[in-house]
């Protein structure tokens, strides 16, 4: 005979352990099937093992989605200071990082035994090793594991994307929906490295390790990200060009300022100064870190020294132009952009519109944040509005 339940969630994540808290709290007879050996991996590595849990700044705008305005129902109805206050509730050591980023003190496991503790107060079963081989709808949901049968009225696919697949990352859940004919958007990777051309990679590779402060674009409505650019030997990383990945397409290019409300050549233009390369590699190295000063000349010779040619060194530093060969892919890739189509979901409770019972949260959703905290952030409001519904 199945174990019996009032609601099944599929991956004890972020999003699947706040689902079942909160369907918990509210008398629910919760069972979490998590196929790893244990709870919360992904939320162990984040953060270098601090994890960023939220972000103080979260707004709509931190997001991407085909429907930019679904997100916005969830992040209303439970909130950063929400989260913040689960996490003092629970006497957890934070602080706050740059542009709003909130961090542990001590460690990612705070986060996950503060999760593991309420779900154990709400009553939650939490079952390892579940690797889940079949989901029916027949009055209910059954759901038939390599060990064990469950059954239960309500069902939440909470089983992340694609990305970290060492960390066990399959596309499971995007196999459920299209097996109950609920719509996808192409999934790619986010928040991930981008790859120089062979071309780039002959000019720039010699910089692996060179780190500075850029404002970093690419094409289409996309924000700018005034952050850390870090070369490596394969191309272009570092949160400025981990957030521009998100937004990038293949053979696009992104735009860099590799100077930020600098005048590079202003030592230059001053009266009675110098005007040839090695005066320019002086200019340079004032702003710039001295590696990347002297490939960028080399590579970005001035057409002359007069005002005119000075303009134009100026303004090429400002707007590099590069066409990266492609990402490092899922493996390197901190989420997955795209997923079940938000056009598929109520905004409020993340229940199909098309299979009544059927729930969709976190990261499996076409719904991907920037970088900084904001995916938890959605993981916890959309992982609470299905909680507060099955």
């Amino acid at each position: 005979m199945p174990q019996t339940f009032d609601v099944i969630v599929l991956g004890a994540g972020a999003a699947g352990l706040m689902c079942a808290i909160e369907a918990g709290k509210r008398g629910r007879r919760v069972a979490i099937l998590e196929r790893d050996d244990r709870i919360g991996k992904k939320i162990l590595i984040s953060g270098g093992g601090r994890c960023n849990f939220t972000n103080l700044r979260c707004r709509p705008e931190n997001f991407l989605s085909a429907n930019p305005h679904f997100c916005k129902s969830a992040l209303a109805r439970y909130t950063p200071a929400d989260f913040i206050a689960l996490v003092e509730k629970h006497c957890i050591p934070h602080h706050e990082k740059t542009l709003g980023q909130l961090f542990c003190d001590r460690s990612a496991r705070d986060i996950v035994n503060m999760l593991e503790e309420e779900c154990s107060a709400a009553g939650v079963r939490i079952f390892t090793h579940m690797d889940v081989r079949e989901v029916r709808l027949s009055g209910g949901f059954a759901v038939r594991s390599a060990s064990t049968d469950f059954q239960a009225a309500k069902l939440v696919i909470a089983t992340g994307g694609l990305s970290i697949p060492k960390m066990g990352a399959t596309g499971f859940g995007y196999d459920l929906a299209r097996q109950f004919g609920i719509a996808l958007q192409e999934c790619r990777p986010a928040l991930v490295p981008l790859t120089f051309s062979a071309e780039d990679r002959e000019r720039y590779s010699g910089l692996a390790g060179v780190s500075t402060e850029v404002i970093s674009s690419t094409i289409g409505h996309a924000p700018t990200f005034r952050e850390k650019l870090l070369l490596t030997h394969r191309g272009l990383s570092g949160p400025s060009i981990l957030q521009v990945s998100s937004y990038w397409k293949k053979l696009a290019p992104i735009t860099i300022d590799l100077a930020p409300e600098r005048d590079l050549t202003a030592p230059l233009r001053e009266a009675k100064a110098r005007r040839d390369l090695p005066a320019a590699k002086i200019a340079f190295h004032a702003a710039l870190p001295n590696r990347l000063a002297e490939r960028w000349l080399d590579m970005n010779p001035p057409s002359g020294w007069t005002n005119h040619a000075l303009e134009e060194l100026e303004q090429s530093a400002h707007h590099w132009k590069i066409i990266p060969g492609g990402t490092e892919g899922y493996d390197k890739a901190e989420v997955t952009a795209g997923g079940v189509d938000t056009d598929e979901l109520s905004a409020k409770t993340m229940e199909s519109n098309k299979v009544p019972g059927l729930y969709f949260i976190g990261e499996v959703v076409d719904v991907t944040g920037h970088l900084g905290g904001f995916n938890f952030q959605w993981a916890w409001a959309s992982g609470f509005c299905a909680g507060q519904s099955v």
